[in-house]
């Protein structure tokens, strides 16, 4: 049985003064914080090459960062942590093992806690039941459709009982129907277990929808430069005008960092925010 993360008043997971520089380069990423609140979910929107992906991989101990630390749980951490899984795009699954094996691989990883076998496999059951795969569970991997796979990568994740999830644009390559499914997963593993969940995304619409809290990297290096707590409950699909609102805020925030960026260091962005900003107008 997968038991439900406490509820805590303290950050589950930090950044604090992150710096990322390779070489004599002018540095990615420089004097950046951030947070993610016990049961949070918190997206993080920027343009491409402003280093979203790179600080993930920090956050997940897969990278190591020039200066700067990470903290779970308030202690200091370097490397991987059983408390902190993260989840890609492609969900990695290997072909030769079931749907099930592949989800009871996660807790076989170097950093994971030593646990029995009946406890391996009642985390596994439970895990694949969340996710409601149970009927596939003996499933190859190229039997599965692509939100069937996404949702087994969840899978994997949450059998290790993690306090966060890192997901690194986890739905972009999901039809709509598909990524909707995914999110309203996302929220569920949020309310059903507790667990937290930083989320990139390209979508302001799916940062919108999911997120407890949006946060917004620019600049050159990245930093923050903009941030919305979303109070509104979910499901927020009638919450047209006043999530449009801040749509354009958003848009409009990026823009004006984007502009003396651009003409600096070229660094383009793939949100299409001039003419997002054009069609509301």
């Amino acid at each position: 049985m997968i038991s439900k993360v406490p509820e805590r008043n303290t950050h589950v997971l930090q950044a604090k003064d992150l710096r990322l520089q390779y070489g004599a380069a002018n540095p990615l990423i420089d004097g950046l914080n951030l947070h993610v609140g016990a049961g949070e979910i918190v997206a993080i929107l920027g343009p491409s090459g402003v280093g979203k992906s790179s600080l993930l991989r920090i956050l997940a101990g897969l990278q190591q960062a020039s200066a700067g630390s990470v903290l779970v749980d308030g202690e200091p951490i370097s490397g991987t942590h059983p408390r902190v899984a993260m989840a890609f795009q492609d969900p990695s699954l290997l072909p030769w093992l079931t749907l099930e094996k592949n989800v009871a691989f996660g807790l076989d990883f170097r950093h994971q806690p030593k646990i029995s076998q009946a406890e391996k496999n009642q985390r596994v059951i439970a895990a694949i039941r969340e996710v409601g795969l149970e009927h596939a569970r003996l499933r190859m991997p190229f039997e599965l459709s692509g939100g069937m796979a996404q949702r087994t990568a969840l899978a994997r994740c949450i059998a290790r009982q993690p306090e966060v999830i890192l997901l690194d644009e986890p739905f972009g390559a999901l039809d709509e129907v598909t990524r909707t499914a995914m999110q309203r997963l996302l929220l569920k593993l949020r309310d059903d277990l507790g667990t937290a969940a930083l989320l990139i995304t390209h979508d302001i619409d799916e940062a919108l929808q999911v997120a407890d809290r949006i946060v917004l990297l620019g600049g050159a290096p990245a930093h923050v430069i903009g941030e919305w707590h979303i109070a509104y409950s979910q499901p927020r699909d009638d919450l047209v005008e006043e999530l449009g609102q801040l749509r354009i805020e958003i848009l409009r925030t990026l823009q004006r960092a984007l502009q003396p960026q651009s003409a600096r260091t070229g660094v383009d962005t793939d949100m299409n925010v001039e003419k997002e900003l054009a069609h509301v107008s």
